[in-house]
């Protein structure tokens, strides 16, 4: 079996399979092709232009609701974090999990491998005014694991050369902030980022304003960034070689998919697959802890390649 040139994940925060229930559950809307999925569905389901749609467990095993930063270490190391701690864990990772990061990040062992990454997102100019070692306590799980990979920050030149995109897709928020940088359509992002996965043996871009959406509890504002990572997917996929790339798009937790109650939820994170094997990664996985192996399966050691 030819193994995928080129992997994106797309890790979308706070994204799971709910209840059928069109008044909670922002992806019951009419209208959605790819995120039109429920409980009351069998899994893994077929989704249109032969991507594969499924449920993975985001417990990791202890009581309690998920959360991100347990969460996003586990999906991005397949070390089951929480465990580790003992509890779950939100915020930003303390020390225990900053190792975790440093020895197993998906981005820092496909860069020992011996194959190129990248990690996607813009950052503004005042990331870039510290030693990221200072701020060490203030920095997500992403933004941990590329810089113990010691991979390169996209700034806001970059984005304004269509090499990057901010967490918001458009940009907005930093022309909000009197950022003076390019407006991006949703379906512009989309194309920057599925061209660009073309560009790296491995890309990871994150998108957290579904986790926000959720956590506001307001179903108009959840349908419609529902919508917008609808129409983002959509333009990712027109823009990506599918023969030759693995594109996947996967959750840390539940959280949009029920916005009647307050906080995360214990639902299984959807995960949808597009692309070169994206059937037979789909068949590795079952947890959050089975992305990072089953993406690395497809990237061996250099060494030990033939």
């Amino acid at each position: 079996m030819t193994a995928p040139h080129h992997i994106l994940l797309l890790f979308v925060d706070g994204l799971g399979i709910g209840e059928p229930d069109e008044g909670c559950n922002p992806c019951c809307q009419p209208g959605l092709n790819y995120f039109n999925h429920s409980l009351a569905q069998t899994f893994p389901r077929s989704l249109k232009g032969g991507g594969i749609a499924l449920g993975l467990d985001a417990c990791l095993g202890l009581p309690g609701l998920p959360q991100s930063t347990t969460g996003q270490t586990a999906l991005l190391t397949g070390v089951n974090s929480a465990k580790e701690i003992g509890r779950h864990l939100n915020g930003f990772p303390n020390q225990a999990l900053r190792e975790i990061l440093a020895r197993s990040s998906l981005l820092a062992t496909v860069k020992k491998r011996g194959y190129d990454a990248a990690f996607l997102n813009s950052f503004r100019p005042p990331f870039f005014d510290y030693d990221p070692q200072d701020i060490l306590r203030f920095l997500s799980v992403t933004t941990v694991s590329n810089l113990y990979a010691d991979l390169p920050f996209f700034n806001l030149d970059d984005l304004a050369a269509e090499r990057s995109v901010y967490q918001d897709l458009t940009g907005e928020a930093l022309v909000a902030d009197g950022f003076d940088v390019p407006l991006f359509s949703v379906e512009k992002a989309g194309e920057i980022i599925g061209r660009r996965s073309g560009d790296f043996h491995f890309t990871l871009f994150e998108y957290f304003q579904t986790d926000r959406a959720g956590h506001s509890r307001d179903l108009g504002r959840a349908r419609q960034e529902v919508k917008k990572l609808e129409l983002f997917l959509e333009t990712v996929l027109a823009h990506v070689d599918l023969d030759h790339t693995l594109v996947l798009l996967t959750s840390d937790h539940g959280n949009i998919e029920n916005v009647c109650v307050k906080g995360h939820t214990t639902n299984p994170a959807m995960t949808l697959l597009f692309g070169c094997c994206a059937r037979e990664t789909a068949a590795r996985l079952s947890s959050i802890l089975d992305v990072a192996p089953a993406i690395l399966h497809w990237l061996p050691e250099r060494s030990l390649k033939t």
